[in-house]
């Protein structure tokens, strides 16, 4: 299964931590999609800023 996330909320003014999970995810500007494997660290970095984005899950 893959991941389809989606930043829809701005990180500034978020902590510097906030925003380098969103970098290292490989979002670069808001409503930018990007996709990931589902797996476990994936997952824990979509949690520590999940009030900042819009995940679905996909088929393969």
């Amino acid at each position: 299964m893959k991941l389809a996330i989606k930043q829809c909320r701005s990180a500034i003014g978020k902590s510097k931590d906030q925003q380098e999970t969103i970098r290292a995810l490989g979002i670069r500007r808001l409503h930018q999609p990007v996709v990931h494997q589902d797996s476990p660290q994936i997952r824990g970095m979509i949690r520590k800023v999940s009030h900042l984005l819009l995940v679905r899950e996909i088929e393969n």
